[in-house]
């Protein structure tokens, strides 16, 4: 169960607001609930501007502002009630790897709200997240479930793009997560930027020009800090199949978790694959 009065759990999420990110969103912080009952899990949307996507900046001075009022409204009643101290939120910001740009807009939002909040880091790189891309090239038929089962997929790529956004940073982080799907998939991964002109071009060239002759590439994003048009634009541009972004699978939720409860100090049992602290 979550502490009494803990902070709550805002997911900071890019790109433009839409129902597709606010699904996504939603069964981001279901998860999250799931593995910590009784957690306060909100949503702030770095472009909102209304009653259904919030902007993360409202969120946080609204949540700051209900627990100053319980408080009050705990002494005018007459009831005991400790000053609230520490954050009245930690922000974790929806994103697998450093995007410098949206995180200085979302450090911006956390000022501009004026409320005590704490900002953790991105979700990776983390094993949990070679495993989500391994998952997703698997159900995109791109590579075998299991390396140890013996049975073959015709479509099986032999090089991996793992495609992410932010610029050099970004590809050394997707660089470690990269090593770790390697060396699940026994086939080379290497880690390319969508927002940079030639890259994905110049790594599909890279890969082809060492042996590799069924490229696929991996979008190592959640999905929402890039918009759809840069991931089409990057498959044509190294004409190869593709898998579908990381989304909301399950080890999203669980690292989002784990990063509250880090900035807390609180201990809920560790995610599967995930080390105990």
């Amino acid at each position: 169960m979550a502490p009494e009065g803990a902070p709550a759990l805002v997911l900071a999420v890019p790109g433009t607001p839409g129902s597709a990110s606010r699904s996504l969103a939603e069964e981001v912080v279901s998860i999250a609930r799931s593995e910590l009952p009784g957690l306060d899990a909100r949503i702030g949307y770095l472009d909102g501007d209304n009653d259904a996507y919030p902007a993360l900046e409202s969120v946080l001075a609204h949540t700051a502002a209900e627990r100053t009022a319980r408080y009050e409204q705990a002494l005018a009643t007459g009831r005991e009630a400790a000053e609230p101290q520490g954050p009245a939120a930690v922000v974790v910001p929806l994103l697998a790897g450093p995007e410098n740009a949206l995180m200085r807009r979302i450090r911006q939002a956390v000022m501009d709200s004026r409320a005590a909040v704490e900002l953790t880091d991105v979700l990776g790189p983390h094993p949990l997240l070679a495993e989500a891309l391994h998952v997703r090239l698997s159900e995109a038929g791109l590579s075998r479930a299991d390396r140890a089962r013996l049975f073959t997929v015709a479509t099986a790529a032999d090089g991996i793009i793992l495609a992410t956004v932010g610029g050099d940073e970004a590809v050394q982080a997707a660089g470690i997560t990269g090593m770790l799907l390697a060396a699940r998939l026994a086939v080379p991964v290497i880690a390319a930027a969508l927002d940079e002109e030639g890259s994905v071009a110049a790594v599909a060239e890279q890969l082809r020009g060492s042996g590799s002759t069924q490229l696929a590439l991996a979008p190592y994003v959640i999905g929402p800090e890039v918009p759809d048009s840069l991931l089409d634009a990057a498959v044509k541009e190294a004409d190869c199949a593709t898998a579908e972004p990381l989304g909301a699978y399950p080890a999203i939720g669980k690292l989002a978790l784990s990063h509250y409860t880090t900035a807390l100090g609180i201990a809920p049992q560790p995610a599967q694959g995930m080390p105990a602290h």
